[in-house]
């Protein structure tokens, strides 16, 4: 118990220390790839949530998706790659594979999918190599360029906010 507040304090610890260095791109271009960063520890539409992303034209092979699980279990099967806390170092690292890849990506876009302040989740966010990062007010307001103020299991009105917000931008 106690070696997880110690985990917890260094990892957010650098999750300060990547704040501080963001740096900040200018959206330009249409959207043409995604990644989605959902905590499945407190969403359970995922599948739906994708599918309105590809409703609103953008092609599913283009949307890659990673989930945190706040318990998760190496002996249960996941619909999407799917980490926990075990894959995150002391110093704030990534250990999965997928998770490094993922966070290299060059994505137009990111969606962090997540409303309550999981410095894990922060941390993915910050470290992400996304061009533009979208996510919800209610998380630190230096990790996305773009907040939306909804309910989490409100997916329909995200993506539609989030889409509407694209044209305006553009």
């Amino acid at each position: 118990m106690f070696l997880n507040y110690i985990k917890e304090f260094f990892v957010k610890k650098s999750l300060n220390v990547n704040l501080n260095n963001e740096k900040s791109e200018v959206f330009i271009k249409n959207v043409q790839t995604i990644g989605l960063l959902i905590d499945e520890s407190n969403f359970e539409y995922s599948e739906a949530l994708i599918k309105e992303l590809t409703l609103q034209g953008i092609a599913s092979e283009n949307i890659k998706v990673v989930a945190y699980k706040g318990k998760f279990k190496e002996k249960e099967t996941y619909s999407f790659p799917t980490f926990g806390k075990k894959h995150i170092n002391w110093k704030g690292e990534i250990t999965e594979a997928f998770l490094n890849e993922f966070v290299n990506s060059k994505f137009d876009l990111l969606l962090s999918y997540y409303n309550v302040e999981n410095n894990i989740l922060m941390l993915i966010t910050s470290k992400s190599k996304a061009k533009f990062k979208i996510g919800f007010s209610a998380v630190d307001q230096r990790l996305n360029r773009l907040m939306i103020s909804t309910e989490l299991g409100n997916y329909k009105l995200f993506v539609s906010e989030l889409f509407r917000y694209l044209k305006n931008i553009k």
